[in-house]
């Protein structure tokens, strides 16, 4: 059962995995949904990590919009037609989740995250994916005090011409981030994922800022035509290896 946050404009819910045999106290890590929302593929995903060792905690990031229940996605994201429909949907829930709503939110599931059984006191790790790669820099950028560790996968727009794009905190932040991005991706092309890199070298990071070859857009949702099991794998090696070495070192 999901449990509820108090979050900056209300309540929201939020899923916790903890590992299946090891006992706290543990890491904790965010994890932050794609657009399509929290769900079976993401509770997967999150019990995947939870299993390395640590207690995830994958808020609503859209709980203005409505329950877990309400915004499940209608249709079989299996197939083409099915995921541009559910796209549809979302789409407009994520350009309504603008940076001054986000980051006061960001506060709320960092202090959920350390108010768990079983968390361990100290640093934290996040993750994102889609849109919620944004929502883990924000997070490694306006809590640079407790992230130390940031991944971000196939991630779209990181580094845009806007004034609040987020490779321009990155100076702020101390984390170790490990991006994937997606190929031929139109919301993170070459020349963002360039600039990105950019800013994480003026900022002196420890990064991994790689394009893998031929994966689409969305490749770790297992639930979507995007699916990539290759690039998946991939991303999961990259991820357990930046927080193993960040959380557990």
């Amino acid at each position: 059962m999901p449990i509820e946050i108090p979050a900056a404009d209300g309540t929201a819910e939020a899923l916790v995995a903890r590992p299946s045999t090891a006992n706290g106290p543990l890491p904790g890590v965010i994890l932050y949904m794609d657009a399509f929302g929290l769900r079976p593929r993401i509770q997967d995903m999150a019990q995947r990590i939870a299993d390395w060792g640590y207690v995830v905690l994958a808020p609503n990031v859209f709980y203005r919009d409505g329950s877990i229940a309400d915004l499940a996605p209608a249709v079989d994201m299996s197939t083409e037609e099915g995921r541009e429909a559910a796209g549809k949907a979302a789409f407009p829930r994520v350009g309504r989740l603008t940076t001054d709503k986000a980051l006061p939110d960001i506060s709320a599931w960092v202090s959920a995250l350390a108010g768990l059984d079983g968390v361990a006191p100290g640093p934290i790790g996040t993750t994102g994916y889609c849109m919620g790669a944004r929502l883990a820099v924000r997070t490694a950028t306006s809590h640079p005090d407790v992230v130390t560790a940031c991944g971000g996968f196939h991630g779209g727009g990181l580094a845009t011409d806007e004034t609040d794009s987020p490779h321009l905190q990155l100076r702020n932040a101390r984390a170790r981030f490990v991006f994937g991005h997606a190929d031929h991706d139109r919301s993170m092309a070459p020349d963002a994922v360039a600039r990105l890199g950019d800013a994480l070298r003026a900022a002196g990071l420890e990064a991994s800022n790689e394009i893998y070859a031929g994966a689409p857009h969305g490749y770790t949702m297992a639930d979507t035509s995007a699916f990539d099991p290759e690039a998946t794998e991939r991303h999961f090696q990259e991820l357990r290896a930046l927080l193993d070495a960040t959380l557990k070192g």
